[in-house]
């Protein structure tokens, strides 16, 4: 989403506009820290660094990047200043199968089998180096080559490249899957 920030009231243009993007930063922050609550923390973090540089955002910028760019930035120095090398996520709990809902055994069968395709393409997803996984996890989003990009501060080509390279490690990790 661009934005186009009026002189005046630009920081509340902004932060109107900037909680449009809670659920999809939720999501990526997530995939990065070990609990819900973190993820929360660090999406919150975030919203306090982009409000206190909302003066700063330029007319006509992709907001959705700009933000995805401070919670990358803020993860990465939590990152620095923790002690350990990397932070793992834990299977969500919400891939686990619920118990059948209709008396139909092949409905149970196949949510049972879905909750396993799930977890197994979180666990592909998770074993990425980060450098690829953030930018699966970005295209995911739906952003563009140059939007994740600007999120990462790197090269389109640098983009293009770590894309090509996530999708090929997860078609190998997930060829079980293939027709």
């Amino acid at each position: 989403m661009y934005v186009s920030v009026s002189e005046g009231g630009g920081s509340n243009e902004v932060v109107r506009h900037a909680l449009a993007h809670a659920d999809a930063l939720y999501n990526f922050a997530r995939w990065l820290v070990r609990t819900p609550s973190d993820a929360e923390d660090l999406v919150q973090e975030t919203y306090a660094r982009a409000l206190g540089a909302a003066h700063q955002f330029e007319p006509g910028s992709n907001l959705k990047a700009w933000l995805f760019r401070i919670l990358r930035n803020t993860y990465l120095d939590g990152q620095r200043r923790s002690s350990s090398e990397s932070v793992a996520l834990e299977a969500d709990a919400a891939l686990e199968p619920d118990a059948p809902v209709g008396d139909s055994m092949d409905e149970a069968r196949f949510e049972q089998v879905r909750a396993l395709v799930a977890e197994d393409v979180a666990e592909a997803v998770h074993a990425l180096p980060e450098a690829w996984r953030t930018v699966i996890l970005l295209d995911l989003e739906g952003m563009t080559e140059t939007e994740v990009a600007r999120v990462l501060g790197c090269a389109e080509g640098t983009v293009k490249s770590r894309l090509s390279r996530a999708r090929a490690a997860l078609r190998e990790r997930l060829v079980a899957y293939r027709p």
